[in-house]
């Protein structure tokens, strides 16, 4: 399977797993929010919200136009830390995981 292909597949897991565990907000934060200049937008947004509203919909925008995609990225230590005490932790690490994988395959 080609990397794109692959990474949609791994998105579309995260939004699931994401929102079995009760992980996905209905309502976007506010755009001051989204704006964070810190990385994963610590300073504003949960873990599992910087998924849900930065990383996923970033990198669906770079799958749908065909830009090129990263070449290398690991969130899956910043996910373990922030995540540890949360419901579906395990699931959504795996995810994570394989993202990171995929991304260090070049």
């Amino acid at each position: 399977m080609d990397k794109p292909r692959h990474c949609q597949l791994l998105l579309d897991r995260l939004t699931t797993v994401l929102q079995t565990h009760e992980h996905w907000d209905v309502e976007r934060p506010p755009v001051e929010a989204l704006n964070s200049n810190q990385p994963f937008a610590i300073d504003t947004l949960r873990c599992e919200q910087w998924l849900q509203w930065i990383f996923i919909p970033k990198l669906n925008h770079m799958l749908a136009m065909k830009m090129a995609l990263p070449a290398a990225f690991e969130i899956s230590p910043y996910v373990e830390e922030a995540m540890k005490e949360a419901k579906g932790y395990r699931a959504i690490l795996a995810v994570t995981r394989e993202l990171d994988q995929l991304f260090k395959s070049e």
